[in-house]
């Protein structure tokens, strides 16, 4: 979905946009709105997946519209950006109105509804890249010109000598890859000390061997069919897509190798852009949406869980969510963003902007270290992020806050190092999903999880990180046959090294990630060990935080209560599969496309709602392969077995009263 309008600089003064690739930068709606009232949660819910769907719809139609923008510089205003605004003020105005009927609507809604065209090369805010990221840019390939052009031409869009390259023409580019040797190593942090929690835990769930894909977010657009825009990998819980209920999630099958852990753990999809078509490549999501090419199944994952070197750790509530990076950062700056990208071997050098590229023999890593405070009462909240933060590098949480047990995810992929010499035509480049106006951009990559640990498997977690443990179904086989995955967990799972490499560590790679809310300052930059299979540093802290200011958006709304305060979600199952409306049809409203939203939530499970990864209408895509089922218990095996057992007493008998006639004498 290239967006390679304005392709020729020597145009007559056409404005700024006369070269180059452009994208649609609109304000993230979403994320200003920290505090909403329970009674309007799904409302709101829907209509801010309505935004994303309007931008993306827009998005396209600037690409679909490249040879009349390059006529006509005003066209775009016209024929784009102008309705997009209006489409966009109708839904936020329908926002507005949903709060106000049970609270006060947020100031300033009304502002958010203008976007701007930009550069693909014009970030919004600070690149990701000062700190760890020294030597992005050398010599060497990265930014060469003729590298962006994408695979070789394949995919809409493109053209030559420049461009926005990738298969499908909207990213990457060889500029968004980086040579790890040429990254300086993060700097050593001080040594914390043993800490009172210094145990790990690790789960082992595969490397999704099933298959589950979709482009749902049950966090961010319950109730809405392709409300992500991009493909998930899922691993854990087998249950998960729009709909699933908070009952479905604790009924799901899990792909764990404790089943006491149905919990979800989900990022974007990583694709090579080698031309293959998947079978996602016409539908929303996927191809539709400029996600295209191979995608690459994970060789490890590693999701271990630590300590705080401050305070021991509470238990997570059940069903608390996180969400952890920006997948919007992009265009909305680095304050929320995540990003760890590194090698085997090189885990102390961690990319933030950047994917990386790794000599002979090393894989590509990523990373995520997700937010190890919670406020004691919600599981969720309005933006998803004011519920959860980031502990200070002495490990301390916001006032109100407590420790919980951080989880680390570690992600390992077996692909080439592209050749950015030619933009990927010899070896194809690589890219997480993403959406569309996102441009498959590193920076833009982010974690889900949900919890559903049982009762007693939390406790147990607890326990053995508060105890300085080392716990969990790890080992060197961690994940194999049992969890979905062959390697799911990989050498490292629950062992010593807890996660690898200090599970990513907290590197240099992730000074974003902090909430912007409340000051907090982002995770800090304690480096990993040096390559693969070496002890992690004492400490597992995050940079110093600052205190939420009162009446900040990192200050807790709502009144403290004894027992967590449940944020409205659905609960229960559409009674019929929503389908994705197409992004080009208009509403009575006006909209474009409007989303496919579940129906009224009933207790009725009959009949059982479709539980494809995207709508019928959206192509054949891949799903959760169903679980084996038992072949029965010893009840039906003697069941099946007694009338025969009788039958042989029986003849036995028989026999012994035979034997006993023919010795009597006559």
């Amino acid at each position: 979905m290239a967006v390679n309008v304005y392709a020729s600089a020597t145009e007559d003064d056409q404005g700024p946009w006369t070269s180059g690739s452009v994208t649609i930068d609109c304000p993230d709606v979403g994320s200003r709105l920290t505090s909403v009232p329970d009674g309007a949660g799904q409302e709101v819910d829907r209509e801010l997946a309505l935004l994303d769907q309007q931008i993306a719809a827009a998005y396209r139609q600037l690409q679909d519209s490249a040879q009349a923008v390059r006529d006509d510089a005003g066209f775009a205003d016209n024929a784009v950006m102008n309705p997009l605004k209006e489409k966009r003020a109708a839904t936020i105005d329908r926002i507005g109105i949903a709060i106000d009927r049970v609270g006060d609507r947020p100031e300033g809604l009304s502002d958010l509804a203008a976007c701007t065209l930009r550069t693909a090369d014009d970030n919004a805010g600070e690149e990701a890249g000062d700190d760890g990221g020294e030597g992005q840019n050398q010599d060497g390939g990265q930014n060469q010109d003729g590298g962006q052009q994408g695979n070789g031409g394949e995919g809409d869009g493109q053209q030559d000598g420049g461009g926005n390259g990738g298969q499908a023409g909207n990213g990457p580019v060889a500029a968004d890859f980086a040579d790890i040797t040429s990254v300086q190593p993060a700097r050593q942090a001080p040594d914390l000390g043993a800490g009172p929690s210094r145990g790990t835990f690790a789960t082992s769930c595969g490397v999704n061997a099933n298959g589950l894909f979709n482009s749902d977010n049950v966090i961010v657009a319950p109730g809405v069919t392709n409300g992500a825009h991009h493909f998930h990998d899922y691993v854990g819980n087998q249950a998960n897509d729009a709909f699933a209920s908070d009952d479905d999630l604790a009924g799901g099958e899990t792909s764990c190798v404790d089943q006491g852990d149905k919990s979800s753990y989900f990022w974007p999809v990583l694709r090579l852009q080698n031309g293959a078509q998947e079978q996602d490549a016409q539908a929303p999501g996927g191809g539709v949406e400029g996600n295209a090419g191979e995608i690459v199944r994970p060789k490890e994952v590693t999701m271990t869980f630590v300590g705080n070197p401050r305070s021991q750790v509470a238990a997570m509530p059940r069903l608390l969510r996180i969400i952890t990076g920006d997948a919007k950062a992009f265009v909305n700056g680095t304050a929320n963003a995540n990003a760890s990208w590194s090698c085997t071997g090189f885990e102390d050098r961690q990319l933030k902007d950047k994917y990386p590229v790794c000599p002979s023999g090393s894989d590509v890593v990523r990373t995520f270290r997700f937010q190890s405070c919670w406020d004691g009462n919600n599981i969720d909240s309005a933006n998803h992020r004011t519920h959860v933060a980031f502990a200070a590098a002495d490990g301390g949480c916001p006032a109100g806050f407590r420790a919980i047990p951080q989880l680390v995810q570690r992600i390992v992929y077996d692909v080439d190092a592209p050749s950015l010499q030619d933009g990927g035509r010899t070896t194809p480049l690589f890219a997480v999903d993403s959406f569309p106006e996102q441009l498959h951009k590193p920076v833009t990559d982010h974690g889900d999880f949900i919890n559903v640990f049982d009762e007693d498997l939390m406790n147990e977690m607890v326990d053995c990180i508060n105890q300085g443990r080392t716990c969990g179904a790890g080992g060197d086989n961690a994940g194999g046959d049992n969890a979905g995955g062959d390697n799911g967990g990989g050498d490292n799972g629950g062992g010593d090294n807890a996660g690898g490499d200090n599970a990513g560590g907290d590197q240099g790679g992730q000074d974003q990630g902090g909430q912007d809310q409340g000051g907090q300052d982002q995770p800090g930059q304690d480096q990993p060990g040096q390559g693969d299979g070496q002890q992690p540093p004492a400490q597992n802290s995050e940079e110093p935080q600052a205190e939420p200011a009162a009446g900040d958006a990192g200050s807790a709304d709502v009144p403290r209560t004894a027992e967590p305060r449940v944020y409205t979600k659905p609960t229960a199952k559409s009674t019929e599969p929503a389908t994705a409306a197409p992004a080009q049809d208009t509403d009575a409203k006006g909209e474009i496309g409007a989303p496919a939203t579940a129906p009224d939530r009933t207790p009725d499970r009959s009949p059982a709602p479709d539980r494809s990864p995207v709508a019928a209408d959206t192509g054949d895509i891949p799903s959760a392969v169903p679980a084996p089922q038992a072949q029965g218990g010893l009840a039906e095996t003697g069941a099946s077995l007694w009338p025969a057992a009788a039958g042989a007493l029986l003849l036995i008998g028989g026999f012994v009263v035979l034997r006993r006639s023919a010795k009597r004498p006559y």
